[in-house]
């Protein structure tokens, strides 16, 4: 098959598409406050709830909660953020057990980080291998997590058993439990933001592949035209 010619476009012409395209100030204050409300800054979701004269789509004080329940998982206190959950919500975790088990193998995970072995086989013996035996991916992630006791602090602990103790997996969890309680409020998992900046770096790619666009100094103008809209300057 031939190989298809990238199409051609001059400066000007980029310029005049660029500018060409409206974007709201109401459109823009809807991103910036979903944004504020999923990623939990409710400091700054009320300011500028007032600012730009806008409702929040949800209670400011259910953010707080939700930040607390994100700032316990973080700092390891598993049992805090499940009855903070119940407390919010208790159909959260009735109605979703993968999220349960994973909050359980979580506090199984900060038993091992204590040191306490003791109290981690007979978690896992008690509440986890139950409900390994009814689903096959429970009983992967519980055997991976029990790894951590078969090679302690061992150099030869494999990359996929001492991610577990990494902070990144406590942040995990937490983003999965602050996803299902943004889905019980009816609320998006995941800010509008973040998914139109993937959208535009899928655009971007697949402009490139199909047509020569200005570079060079041209950059640094296109931005400075985004900066303007996203300004409203």
């Amino acid at each position: 098959m031939p190989v298809q010619q990238k199409a051609k476009i001059y400066q000007e012409e980029w310029e005049r598409r660029l500018h060409d395209v409206q974007v709201s100030k109401e459109d823009l204050n809807q991103l910036v406050m979903d944004y504020l409300v999923i990623e939990g800054y409710k400091t700054a979701a009320e300011e500028f709830s007032k600012e730009a004269g806008m409702e929040s789509p949800v209670d400011f004080d259910s953010i707080e909660n939700r930040m607390n329940i994100r700032e316990a998982l973080q700092r390891g206190d598993v049992g805090e953020a499940i009855t903070r959950v119940n407390d919010l919500n208790p159909e959260i975790l009735d109605t979703n057990p993968s999220l349960y088990f994973h909050l359980q193998q979580q506090k199984l995970i900060e038993y091992i980080r204590q040191g306490k072995i003791a109290e981690a086989l007979q978690f896992a013996q008690e509440e986890l291998a139950p409900r390994g035996e009814e689903s096959p991916e429970f009983l992967s992630e519980l055997e991976r997590t029990m790894a951590l006791l078969a090679f302690e602090s061992s150099p030869m602990m494999p990359a996929s058993v001492s991610e577990l103790l990494s902070p990144a997996q406590r942040m995990k969890t937490a983003a999965e439990v602050n996803a299902a309680i943004l889905e019980s409020f009816s609320q998006g998992k995941e800010a509008k933001l973040v998914s139109l900046l993937r959208l535009l770096c899928w655009g971007e790619a697949m402009l490139e592949e199909r047509a020569d666009l200005p570079k060079g100094k041209q950059e640094d103008n296109n931005q400075m035209i985004a900066r303007e809209k996203l300004t409203g300057a």
